[in-house]
């Protein structure tokens, strides 16, 4: 006659493959994020060797964050380095971006425009057709400070830099994983500009940002999350966040360390 198993055999093998599926969920959360985190750095990595390129085919200029002036944009809408915003047409258009001729790729959910640690749904995407643009940001706000929009009334009289001008390109960030927190209002919103913690006041003062917008997204948020980025040497790496630079800790906003030197302005000490 066949034996069957006892309620007691069934609970026994039951509690142990919940306990071994407890034991399991954090390594497989753990190679989840891992493997995030790898297509993320390829990703910003692809972003700088196009920003490269760019330099390249404009005698070593480095690329604009954006033309938001009618002299440059005809009256036309505002192109970013992912693509025109559809500000004055109502329809985003990726294939005029600044960076667009360099790289084999559309903006969207998906693909090096697009970290994904940051799914959709988990932000509201920048410009006026709500359209996904990119979850990275430009620093602009050193390599191009008469292109950056919203900065470059206060800072357009500093000089557009050239690859041969950075003084330290395997510190300077070009791109890197970011958000802008909108407060209480909702969630956050992409962002194609990487600010810096510290920004120009004129007459050789600065003031703290009180919205930086580098994002640690990376192994969870708040302290000991990461931040991808890519240098102006065309290095990718990852950056854990420390105690004290996160100003929005719920979000994973902040800026890397508490000064602009070396990462966003280098010279920002000398700025007059």
């Amino acid at each position: 006659m066949r034996r069957g198993f006892t309620l007691i055999e069934v609970l026994v093998v039951t509690a142990i493959v919940g306990t071994l599926v407890g034991l399991l969920l954090p390594a497989l959360s753990g190679a989840r994020d891992a493997a995030r985190g790898a297509v993320c750095a390829s990703n910003v990595r692809q972003l700088g060797i196009g920003w490269a390129a760019y330099a390249g085919d404009y005698q070593g200029l480095a690329m604009p964050l954006a033309y938001t002036d009618r002299r440059d944009t005809g009256g036309g809408d505002n192109i970013f380095w992912w693509g025109a915003d559809g500000s004055r047409s109502g329809e985003l258009d990726h294939a005029r971006g600044l960076l667009s001729p360099f790289l084999d790729a559309r903006p969207g959910e998906v693909g090096p425009y697009a970290c994904p640690a940051q799914r959709p749904g988990t932000y509201e995407s920048q410009g006026a057709t709500k359209t996904p643009t990119s979850t990275y940001g430009y620093n602009g706000y050193y390599l191009s400070p008469a292109y950056t929009p919203g900065w470059s009334y206060d800072i357009g009289h500093r000089p557009h830099q050239r690859l041969s001008s950075i003084a330290n390109p395997s510190g300077l960030l070009v791109f890197a994983d970011t958000l802008i927190s909108q407060g209480p209002r909702g969630l956050p919103k992409s962002n194609a500009l990487l600010d810096p913690p510290k920004l120009y006041a004129g007459r050789d003062r600065w003031r703290a940002n009180g919205f930086p917008t580098t994002c640690f997204r990376h192994g969870g948020l708040g302290a000991g999350a990461s931040c991808m980025a890519v240098h102006a040497d065309g290095s990718a790496r990852g950056y854990r966040a420390q105690a004290g630079w996160l100003t929005q800790p719920g979000e994973g906003i902040g800026s890397i360390g508490l000064h602009n030197d070396p990462r966003y302005i280098p010279d920002w000490r000398a700025w007059r």
